[in-house]
């Protein structure tokens, strides 16, 4: 698990969790396979290689949870 603050909002990121960033101007839905505080590794699920962010660089991006 990893905490991100972007904007002056602190968000937790945690391993398995699904998230949706933009990259390159299209939005990309990814895995988390790992969160720690020096990296955050995601998988696009389309046959890409995983992408690999530090924590501070993570470009804008949403988590989603399972509250309906």
């Amino acid at each position: 698990m990893t905490t991100v603050t972007i904007d002056q909002q602190t968000i937790v990121i945690s391993t398995g969790s699904v998230i949706e960033l933009d990259i390159d101007g299209e939005a990309v839905t990814a895995l988390v396979l790992l969160a720690a505080p020096e990296a955050v590794i995601l998988d696009a699920c389309d046959g890409s290689m995983p992408l690999v962010f530090r924590a501070e660089e993570l470009p804008s991006f949403r988590v989603f949870d399972d509250v309906a």
